[in-house]
């Protein structure tokens, strides 16, 4: 079906910040042992400024990841598990990703708590943050400020198999079972990934009767019909502009609401986001008419994405931090095998919408591997190959073979 940009960027609204207990689920090295949380709530950091930085973050991002098939991005996630990368990050590196997140690294993590600190029930969220035993010392400002801003638990791991199930477990723990796995394997090169898990529960406030409820046809973007069944109902919150026609159907409590808009016939989906803003959305969705009665009808749906965002983050602007060459993550602290970048920014999302309410999860994942000097080559040995076995102190073959046919 069409992608309602709207919802994404609502749902973007929607997590509480609960920091994940890692020292009690699994063994190893608790970093934060020592390291509590010391600065206050300012409140009022989370203001229209920060609001209207979160929502251009959220729109340009939802445009990059646009592919033409049903696509959902969770910008709260994406920029949670960011701004815990940017407290580690310095030079241009830092100046990139406080351009493209739209905030200083100091306004961010105010606003970032302070929004946390703010929101109301049915949402849940949690930061933890994973190291390579032995190959990163971690710096103790880089801690300190996750601790303070997002709750962070923070652990040493010895990157097998074992913390990919570890980090998974988080992530399917703090997203209730949506997302169950945002790692499929530790890479070699891994040494610290920040993962961020939320989840979102709402009851709508006005529930779907049985006779609300019926068939319909639903035409996707290439003219194909298909069935669905449409949810109807009579709300009081119009939205409109040039291009565009939607409504506002709230939740139970009004803390959070579902929010759509519709292109005109003739324009095309992707051809109306293109022209879009944060601006360009808050002004849409801040001049809501309860004046109009909409008669609205929802399709109930199921949507999962998944997708990695290096690429969508780099056309943002933020292309040094996955740059071997370029990236300066020198405040997260020091690395043995060399300078960290990040490698990957993986993002899952999960959404359902039927008569009772709205339930959804995401999850993102910044893979920050270490080495930005060395060239790596790929070698998989899948034709015949030569193989030995070496005295190491000699590099003598005590044994040497062909591979042919490993059946």
């Amino acid at each position: 079906m069409k992608r309602v940009f709207a919802l994404a960027l609502a749902l973007a609204l929607l997590a509480g910040c609960a920091g994940g207990d890692l020292a009690e689920t699994a063994p190893g090295g608790d970093l934060m042992e020592g390291v509590s949380a010391q600065v206050p709530v300012d409140e009022a950091a989370m203001d229209r400024a920060a609001a209207l930085a979160v929502t251009g973050f959220g729109v340009e991002l939802f445009k990059g990841c646009l592919d033409g098939e049903n696509t959902l991005v969770s910008p709260l996630s994406v920029i949670q598990a960011l701004a815990m990368t940017a407290n580690g990050a310095a030079g241009d590196t830092l100046a990139q990703m406080e351009r493209v997140l739209g905030m200083d690294r100091e306004a961010l993590n105010a606003a970032m708590r302070a929004w946390a600190a703010s929101l109301g029930e049915g949402t849940a969220m949690a930061n933890g943050i994973w190291l390579r035993e032995g190959a990163v010392e971690a710096d103790r400002a880089f801690l300190q400020a996750n601790a303070d801003y997002y709750g962070a638990a923070f652990r040493a791991a010895p990157f097998d198999s074992s913390t990919a199930d570890e980090i998974n477990a988080f992530v399917s723990e703090h997203t209730k079972g949506r997302i169950d796995r945002i790692v499929d394997e530790i890479s070699g090169a891994a040494v610290m990934y920040l993962v961020n898990a939320l989840s979102f529960d709402g009851a709508w406030e006005d529930i779907y009767r049985e006779d609300q409820v019926d068939d319909g046809i639903f035409v996707t973007a290439r003219g194909e019909e298909r069935p669905a069944q449409f949810m109807y109902s009579t709300e009081f919150a119009y939205l409109e502009d040039e291009q565009a026609k939607g409504f506002v159907k709230y939740y139970e409590g009004r803390d959070y609401a579902f929010a759509a808009l519709l292109p005109e016939e003739g324009q095309s989906l992707a051809g109306y986001v293109s022209g879009l803003t944060g601006e360009r959305l808050s002004q849409v969705l801040g001049a809501v008419r309860e004046d109009v009665p909409v008669f609205a009808a929802i399709p109930k749906f199921t949507a999962e994405y998944a997708g990695e965002l290096s690429q969508a983050l780099t056309d943002m602007g933020m292309g040094d931090l996955f740059d071997p060459s370029r990236a300066d993550l020198s405040a997260m602290g020091t690395c043995s095998v060399g300078p960290l970048y990040a490698s990957q920014v993986l993002h899952k999302t999960f959404i359902q919408v039927d008569e009772q309410g709205t339930q959804a999860g995401a999850a993102t994942a910044v893979e920050v591997e270490a080495g930005a000097a060395m060239q790596y080559e790929e070698v998989t040995l899948d034709r015949p190959f030569v193989y030995m076995i070496l005295d190491a102190k000699t590099n003598v073959p005590i044994f040497i073979g062909a591979m042919t046919d490993p059946a």
